[in-house]
């Protein structure tokens, strides 16, 4: 009895392959082939091993940045029975450490359900509670008060609620990578290692397609707009956040309070970061709605717009908080600013957002990899 049930679990395996299995079946093939080994950081570390077990499933799969190149160039890729997608079968591995290494643990089945309705609703709830504060304060429509956002809500307040969710946001984030970086025992980082792995990230370098014409979106056509729109966001964000950095430091050790001018600091770099954040998201939203539903799992796509539409409102609604600060509806646009910020807050360590520090993560083991003996010598480095 026993060896029949294992005969029926060998055949389900078969017929329903596991992702981690899906992805260890189509190494083993590319493998053989390497016709794609100078396309991205994926096939040169696929020619270090002849077994990929979970541990190096999950290294590879967040090293794919998906750009659909290998799909394109496979002789083995559908219809043939082979069926070898590399970026979809990456994709559904990826969700898959997002959600085993979640902390806490439990709180890794939002991955599941982290869609729009769960991002905007929750934005949502926070605005009604934020607007039920100010009309029970009677500050609803509180008159002009010069671009004070801390005449609506106190400062203290803001940070004590938005400093608090922040940080166990990035706490989350930082014990998921870690639980990540223990299980695919990188090495010990050089110097040279790790300053390869940090231009990689901030160029971006693997979005070029492997031969820096760019990814591959709708079709087998090559384009960098995927590549640009990431760059725009990657950049607002890092701006706004800069900003927000300039303007603790401005509060706290030179005693400097806001409001602030429109040429000082903090508004310049918000700007500027804010108007990256309207851009590379408008873009990226575009380009998710007319990619290919072979270029990665579609089931994740909520999650995606979720992150890439939280970004794009968050962006909006700080410009128009900036452009109706003088104004009597500037408590309105603070709170719907707020809700959205708050709302990416606590969906954060959940959702897309999680993909930047693992594959970061994944980088870095790349470069440490690298400068490490190939005992194997069964292809290039």
């Amino acid at each position: 009895m026993q060896k029949l049930d294992a005969l029926i679990e060998e055949a389900s395996d078969l017929a329903n392959p596991s992702p981690e299995k899906e992805v260890a079946r189509i190494m083993q093939i590319c493998n053989a082939c390497r016709y794609c080994e100078g396309f991205c950081a994926v096939f040169p570390a696929m020619t270090r091993r002849i077994e990929f077990g979970t541990a190096d499933v999950h290294y590879l799969a967040n090293l794919c940045h998906n750009c659909g190149a290998c799909l394109h160039a496979c002789q083995y890729a559908p219809p043939h029975d082979f069926a070898v997608n590399v970026p979809q079968a990456m994709a559904r591995v990826r969700k898959e450490t997002y959600i085993d290494f979640a902390w806490p643990y439990t709180m890794g089945q939002l991955y599941q359900s982290n869609g729009i309705t769960v991002a905007l609703g929750t934005s949502i709830a926070i605005m009604g509670f934020l607007l039920l504060a100010l009309t029970l304060n009677g500050s609803f429509f509180g008159g002009v008060l010069d671009g004070n956002f801390y005449a609506v809500f106190p400062h203290n307040t803001l940070v004590l609620i938005f400093g608090s969710v922040f940080t166990f946001s990035i706490l989350a984030i930082l014990i998921g990578v870690m639980r990540f970086w223990r299980q695919i025992t990188p090495g010990d980082p050089s110097g040279a290692a790790a300053a390869e792995a940090m231009h990689d990230v901030l160029s971006l370098k693997y979005l070029g397609g492997g031969h820096g014409e760019g990814c591959n979106n709708e079709d087998d056509a090559f384009s960098l707009w995927r590549k640009r729109f990431h760059h725009f966001t990657f950049y607002g964000f890092l701006l706004c956040f800069a900003a927000t950095s300039v303007a603790t430091i401005y509060h706290y050790f030179l005693g400097l309070h806001a409001p602030y001018a429109l040429n000082s600091l903090p508004v310049i770099l918000g700007t500027l970061g804010g108007i990256g954040l309207v851009i590379g998201p408008m873009g990226l939203l575009y380009l998710n709605m007319r990619r290919d539903r072979a270029h990665g799992d579609i089931t994740q796509r909520p999650m995606d717009r979720a992150f890439i539409l939280l970004l794009l409102l968050i962006s909006i609604s700080g410009l128009g908080l900036l452009a109706y600060r003088d104004t009597v509806y500037m408590s309105i646009w603070l709170v719907i600013h707020l809700g959205f910020v708050m709302g990416l807050f606590l969906t954060m360590p959940y959702g897309k957002f999680a993909h930047g520090p693992f594959r970061a993560a994944a980088l870095l083991k790349n470069a440490i990899e690298k400068r490490q003996k190939n005992t194997l010598q069964l292809g290039s480095d």
